[in-house]
């Protein structure tokens, strides 16, 4: 694997090593202070050697601790037991207890500046990601998290709080339901959405269960700002696909990122090569260390008053 690419691999001396981001990316100055953050941690971690009785075995866990290391999570596992959580991976959102939409919080006592710019990750897991991010970002912004499985989101908050963040926020929500009243209810620009690997409900009859349906794209759509960014991402090519088709068939809102600064370098069926971000998801080091190949594309919203 070349070595500007994300993941783990075998260093020359055999051993484990754990690349948070891509090296040396171009990215256009512009284009850098739009996206949340492109912090590039060119530290390579080690894991483990073939060679040290453990068979060159790595375990994901593991990976996934050193890649949140400075964020110190593993000191806050002790209260309540909050540190290791047994949850049901998989949720049906159509289910009648999360048909309701969630009551809007109170943004400005929720954020310490609620005009800031508002990054959402629609089904944010166990937050570290986003966590790391409202941590290490150079820039002003707020983020806001939503997932579908309430336990999940006590453990996040309980992070949050004892890592003292007022620029984040964790809510218990349905976004299918959720999402349009509490982004168009936000003082401040929507700048960024999210949807990382989320629940592929692999059968057909399960589909209708898929977080990215044409009334959540719409409300995007609606309430993004003008060049605002829609970044996509699984480890599944089905589904995968499905979130691309749905929004590029949006030509005429979104372009995709490459043809806006080749810097951005896709493949060629046009994923892109590399995570912008700056850390890896969970569910994005379980399946590379699997060996999955991740499927990324990244949308901005098109100004129409440059393009007319």
């Amino acid at each position: 694997m070349p070595s500007s690419m994300l993941g783990l691999r075998w260093s020359s001396g055999g051993e484990a090593w754990c690349s948070a981001a891509p090296d040396g990316l171009g990215f256009a100055s512009s284009l850098r202070r739009s996206i949340p953050t492109l912090l590039r941690r060119r530290t390579l971690i080690p894991l483990r050697s073939p060679d040290d009785g453990g068979g060159g075995v790595v375990r994901s866990p593991d990976v996934v601790d050193l890649e949140y290391a400075d964020l110190n999570l593993r000191d806050l596992y002790g209260a309540g037991h909050l540190g290791h959580v047994r949850i049901r991976q998989h949720v049906n959102p159509l289910s009648s207890g999360f048909s309701a939409p969630v009551q809007v919080p109170d943004w400005q006592a929720v954020f310490q500046d609620s005009t800031l710019p508002l990054m959402v990750d629609i089904g944010c897991g166990s937050g570290r990601f986003l966590i790391w991010l409202a941590k290490n970002s150079p820039e002003p912004r707020n983020y806001l998290g939503l997932e579908i499985r309430q336990k999940l989101v006590r453990r996040s908050d309980f992070w949050v709080n004892e890592l003292g963040l007022r620029n984040i926020y964790f809510m218990f929500a349905n976004a299918s339901v959720s999402f349009e009243q509490l982004v168009s209810s936000y003082p401040g620009p929507l700048t960024l959405v999210s949807i990382l690997c989320p629940d592929p409900h692999f059968k057909k009859r399960h589909h209708k269960r898929r977080v990215m349906q044409k009334p959540l794209v719409d409300s995007i759509s609606k309430n993004l700002c003008t060049e605002g960014q829609v970044f996509l991402q699984s480890d599944v090519l089905e589904v995968a696909l499905d979130m691309r088709n749905q929004f590029d068939v949006c030509s005429d809102e979104f372009e995709h990122i490459d043809t806006i600064d080749p810097n951005f370098l896709c493949d060629t069926q046009g994923w892109l090569l590399h995570n912008p971000m700056g850390i890896r998801t969970e569910r994005e080091i379980h399946a590379e260390l699997e060996g999955a190949k991740i499927f990324r594309r990244m949308y901005q919203k098109r100004n129409h008053h440059l393009s007319g």
